[in-house]
């Protein structure tokens, strides 16, 4: 098995399972990558070689990405449960080697759920670094309206590294209190694979290099642990995100505008995009109007009702 990063996606859908295209990823953070468009998602395929610092910063060399099996590509992915449970009865060990359920960081705020490892020397750098960068145009805080959940994929991974990858992403998160609302996960085997089954994250490792070929996206879940959205790539709009929390929270954060902007804007699974729904604004536009015609015609007759009297 060779060495690589592959990530597809795959929507579940009862009718049939539709498998879209593999492109490549070679620009090194900071480089504009190929990003989903309307009816297509985007999948990445990333060699991760090397050793990844602790903090995140910028990844190491990056050279030509090698030929990988056919074999390693059927194991990678994302399938899409959305509506379904994740197992909260799961435990992990937190940044501090405090043994925590998931279920602890769920009933009260909707959840950004991410599986990576922390020393993945590409593929999750970005990811994470692109999650932070996406969270900071946010009115929301991490901690306050919502919580984040980093789980490492690798069962090797203590809480030591992943207290070292808190620190430095709640520096590029710069948002007080953000330690209480964004945390760092390492567990087992079993826990790992249960949450991975339960969320559609399909990944494999590589045994000649040690290193694990996996998709890239995040996943929105309610506060009951229910799915709600996922994103994918490397790009999650802040938009993107703010609307899958509210949807995520059932109204219970965002303001009214969100709320007109959901009926807006449709999610749709196969991009993992908000997409402008032309139809939904032609109705708001016609209640608006039907509303101002109503009112104009009210002031209208009692005003002559009055100049008669």
């Amino acid at each position: 098995m060779s060495s690589g990063v592959v990530s597809s996606f795959r929507q579940r859908d009862p009718q049939s399972r539709r498998r879209a295209p593999v492109a490549r990823a070679h620009d090194r953070e900071g480089d504009k990558n190929s990003l989903p468009r309307r009816g297509s998602i985007l999948l990445l395929l990333v060699a991760c070689l090397g050793a990844a610092p602790a903090e995140p910063t910028a990844p190491g060399p990056l050279g030509a990405a090698p030929k990988t099996p056919p074999g390693i590509l059927v194991n990678v992915g994302f399938d899409q449960n959305l509506g379904d449970p994740v197992p909260l009865d799961l435990p992990f060990r937190d940044e501090t080697g405090r043994t925590v359920k998931l279920g602890d960081y769920f009933g009260a705020k909707p959840v950004i759920l991410t599986l990576n490892y922390y020393e993945c020397p590409m593929l999750c750098t970005l990811e994470l670094n692109a999650l932070a960068r996406s969270l900071k145009p946010l009115k929301f805080d991490a901690g306050k309206e919502f919580e984040v959940v980093t789980v490492s994929i690798d069962p090797r991974e203590k809480p030591a590294l992943a207290a070292a990858k808190k620190r430095g992403y709640l520096a590029r998160y710069g948002r007080k209190g953000a330690d209480k609302g964004w945390h760092f996960l390492t567990g087992d085997q079993s826990s790992i694979e249960r949450l991975a089954k339960a969320v559609g994250f399909r990944y494999a490792f590589d045994e000649k290099s040690g290193q694990y070929a996996h998709a890239a996206g995040v996943t929105v879940v309610t506060p009951q642990g229910k799915i709600a959205r996922y994103f994918y790539g490397l790009d999650y709009p802040a938009k993107d995100l703010r609307l899958g929390l509210v949807e995520a929270s059932e109204g219970k954060i965002g303001t009214p505008i969100d709320q007109l902007l959901l009926y807006c804007f449709h999610y749709d699974p196969l991009t993992g995009k908000y997409n402008f729904v032309v139809m939904s604004v032609l109705r708001v536009l016609g209640v608006i109007t039907v509303a101002g015609l109503g009112t104009f015609m009210f002031v209208t007759v009692r005003r002559e009702r009055k100049a008669d009297n």
